[in-house]
């Protein structure tokens, strides 16, 4: 069924690539690529252009997106032409706009229902069931003009940070093939690195935006919890990423259980207050991502804010929190959809850990602990186990003390406004590299469990003059899980027997930050991400249209 279902799509793909002809797509693509939503919209009511104009070239690109890193899942070009078209019709007639979305293309993660189209999220047992209805996210986008044209790859069970799965395979990254796009937003990642879609959807709730953003050089919101619930966004510029973020906040579904809060307008202070860390007791970041922090702190004080370096050491406890409450069930929920697949490696370790029984856990927990000192995995193995409900429970009080403790001792007592640190401590993960280092994602579920928005810009590329392990890093303070250390850092793989963080492999990977407000401060914390984005300039290369510059970048 699996080799069925990829054949299908891979037919509709290839194709696509027949049919589409020189007359049939804008001469000019790039104009096309390079412009934001907003643009676009634009465009279309001056009537330069048309959205099925827009939408074929999009659609062109996707297939040259997909060719280079396999991101495509669910193929919806016939639906996608017929909505363009439908849009057409209704401006020619009335001269109006469906909305501020009007004929922009989209890319959804497959997660998202979309009536008619199957959600598989990695899983064979969910080929041939498509969806009755809509899903919510996706309908807000549709009502605001957006045409949803393809869905995009996601890993085994949408819990690790890889992407990779049985049903469609691994999903590369645009600037390495040898390493993941990212996850579990991969899919996504890719459409918008190889400025193949405008806007993409998808969802976070350990870093599943955020980490693909970084990987791939593209912009992603994480909302606070209850704002849009776990979904988000991500875009190819601030612009594209904000204008979906006014569509969706507010936006009322089917259970009208979001708080009516649209989208608000704030003014940010001239003057912010940033605290910043390279160090989260778990991992320390990598050199390359640990510049990437400071070249935003540097930018910033150029520019007059304020910005103080924190001691934040609660994310070892907040990890452990976060474990527990997903963890309780044993991953028994979350590993009902994998049937007879194999079990994807990147989940291996984590969901091995419950298995163990308890009294050789704590044994383990204390081995590890007196031996080896890295007090971080042994925590881990102590608490990794199934819960009752009464031990439930009592993970969740302690899960709110941490919140009001992160709270008080971050931004009370510093009076923050913002908080800017890495998105991981390696620009990127080689494919089935992560399942022994599974905790690097602390540094991103941290702000799930504490409930923060949280954003990512990209900053710069990985660069082997600067980014290499030295003595003073190495010996340096801040070092966290000495295991988790160093499968990154030390342990040869490959034939080259090299670690996962090589500079000269990864050269030109992009690197992100993420920018992370208060509760209920989603907004400023988009605002705050302009303020970085600004601050660095856009000599990057993270902007639409700017694909090929970002390739010279990566063979440099």
């Amino acid at each position: 069924m699996a080799a069925q279902k990829r054949a299908a799509r891979d037919r509709e793909l290839e194709l696509e690539k027949k049919l589409v002809q020189p007359d049939s797509v804008a001469a000019d693509r790039n104009v096309f690529l390079q412009s934001t939503a907003k643009d676009i919209v634009g465009n279309i009511e001056k009537r330069v252009w048309t959205a099925s104009q827009v939408l074929e070239v999009f659609i062109a690109q996707s297939v040259v997106a997909h060719g280079a890193t396999n991101c495509i899942t669910e193929v919806m070009f016939g639906d996608a032409r017929a909505r363009a078209k439908e849009l057409d019709v209704e401006f020619e007639r009335t001269g109006k706009l469906v909305g501020p979305l009007h004929g922009v293309p989209i890319s959804v993660k497959d997660q998202y229902d979309v009536k008619g189209y199957d959600t598989t999220i990695g899983f064979t047992s969910c080929i041939n069931k498509p969806a009755q209805d809509t899903a919510d996210f996706v309908q807000c986008m549709i009502s605001a003009g957006a045409v949803p044209f393809l869905k995009t790859n996601v890993p085994q069970t949408m819990y690790a940070y890889e992407c990779n799965n049985p049903l469609w395979g691994a999903t590369t990254n645009p600037y390495n093939a040898a390493y993941t796009s990212g996850g579990s937003s991969g899919g996504e990642a890719c459409m918008l690195a190889l400025d193949a879609a405008v806007i993409g959807l998808g969802s976070d709730i350990g870093g599943s935006l955020r980490i693909p953003a970084s990987y791939c050089g593209v912009y992603s919101l994480k909302p606070g919890i209850g704002r849009v619930s776990d979904y988000g966004a991500k875009g190819g510029c601030m612009d594209d990423l904000e204008l979906a973020c006014r569509v969706s906040f507010g936006a009322q579904g089917s259970l009208k259980d979001n708080p009516p809060v649209p989208f608000r307008e704030v003014k940010i202070p001239e003057k912010l207050r940033f605290g910043y860390y390279t160090s989260d007791g778990v991992m320390k970041a990598s050199p390359a991502c640990a510049r990437a922090v400071h070249e935003t702190i540097r930018a910033l004080e150029k520019q007059g804010h304020e910005c103080i370096e924190l001691n934040q050491d609660l994310t070892p406890r907040i990890l452990n929190i976060y474990l527990e409450l997903t963890a309780a069930d044993g991953y028994k929920t979350l590993l009902r959809g994998v049937g007879s697949d194999p079990l994807d490696a990147s989940l291996n370790v984590l969901t091995f850990t419950p298995k163990i029984p308890k009294v050789l856990r704590i044994f383990l927990s204390w081995a590890i602990r007196t031996f080896v000192g890295d007090t971080v995995m042994s925590d881990i193995l102590r608490v990794g186990g199934e819960r009752s409900v009464e031990e439930y429970h009592a993970a969740c009080v302690r899960r709110n003390e941490i919140k009001q403790e992160f709270y008080r001792r971050f931004w009370d007592e510093h009076q923050l406004d913002g908080i800017i640190t890495h998105v991981h401590a390696s620009p990127g993960c080689l494919h089935g590299g992560s399942q022994m280092m599974t905790i690097m994602s602390a540094s991103t579920a941290t702000y799930n469990l504490v409930d923060s928005p949280c954003g990512v810009v990209p900053v710069t590329h990985v660069n082997p003059d600067t980014d290499a392990l030295t003595e003073e890093w190495i010996k340096g303070p801040g070092h966290g899980s000495s295991l988790t250390e160093a499968e990154l850092y030390s342990k040869g793989r490959g034939k080259a027997k090299k670690p996962i963080y090589d500079p000269e492999a990864m050269a030109g990977l992009p690197i992100g930050v993420q920018i992370i407000g208060r509760l209920w401060e989603d907004e400023k914390v988009l605002g705050m991400m302009r303020v970085v984005d600004d601050a660095l300039g856009k000599q990057r290369g993270f902007t639409p249209g700017s694909w090929e510059q970002r390739l010279q970048i990566r063979t440099l």
